[in-house]
């Protein structure tokens, strides 16, 4: 089985800059979008066999998320069942026979820590959504989680040691996930790999020169994980600000 993760800064501008080809070319059994900024009826996919679910802000222009899939699920719920995390359209998740498939795209803590508070309750409260999934069977968990986990995961941590995304606090959750039963399926298989990145600011040439983060992931319940094929990151497709990721996987 093969899952796709992008964060696409905006389907609708991404399908003008390789989205569908690039989507053809992956041929994945289900391909998880974050920050689509759009209404499902304001842009035109020609994605054949596929079904497709979103979840839109209820502000338009703004976050959202989508999967398109070519397994029906069992069932699909959209955001945590909490009314105070479920305005942005940021969850979507899909129930199959022996998984549930959990895209997210988590709330950026802001210029000046301005929702780092917000943040660390969201935290909070998607761990246990997930553990509660955990419990029922195996989660995979992808998309865009906002945070690189360790120095590895940034190319200069000791300058952005505050910044959104880099905070001790933002780095503590993501090991507080990991502790209570996932693993991050790139660095199981590819622990030591430096300078793999998946997201660059637009400023500086940073992608040109490398200069990135990775703070979009495949994290799954740590029972899944020697299903893990490879996890990939597509780091020369472009369209985003960040690149996509990939999870092959045996179930």
């Amino acid at each position: 089985m093969k899952l796709i993760s992008w964060n696409v800064n905006g389907l609708r501008a991404c399908l003008t800059k390789g989205f569908e080809p690039f989507f053809n070319l992956t041929d994945a059994d289900i391909f998880c979008v974050q920050e689509t900024k759009m209404q499902p009826d304001q842009a035109e996919l020609n994605l054949t066999g596929y079904d497709k679910y979103w979840n839109s802000a209820i502000k338009k222009g703004y976050s959202g998320t989508a999967v398109f899939t070519r397994i029906k699920p069992i069932a699909v719920n959209y955001g945590m069942n909490m009314e105070e995390h479920d305005q942005e359209g940021r969850i979507i998740t899909l129930e199959f026979e022996k998984f549930f498939l959990v895209n997210v795209y988590t709330p950026n803590s802001k210029r000046e820590l301005l929702r780092l508070d917000y943040r660390m309750k969201w935290e909070d409260d998607f761990r246990a959504y997930l553990i509660q999934l955990d419990n029922n069977k195996p989660v995979i968990l992808c998309g865009d989680i906002n945070v690189a986990h360790e120095e590895i995961d940034i190319k200069n941590p000791k300058t952005n040691h505050r910044s959104a995304g880099f905070t001790d606090e933002e780095r503590g959750k993501l090991t507080a996930l990991i502790q209570s039963g996932f693993t991050d399926t790139f660095r199981y298989l590819y622990p030591d790999k430096k300078d793999a990145y998946t997201w660059w600011s637009y400023m500086m040439n940073a992608r040109a020169r490398n200069i990135g983060w990775r703070i979009d992931y495949f994290l799954l319940s740590n029972r899944l994980k020697e299903c893990v094929i490879d996890a990939l990151i597509y780091s020369e497709t472009l369209g985003s600000d960040h690149c996509p990721i990939g999870l092959e996987i045996s179930l």
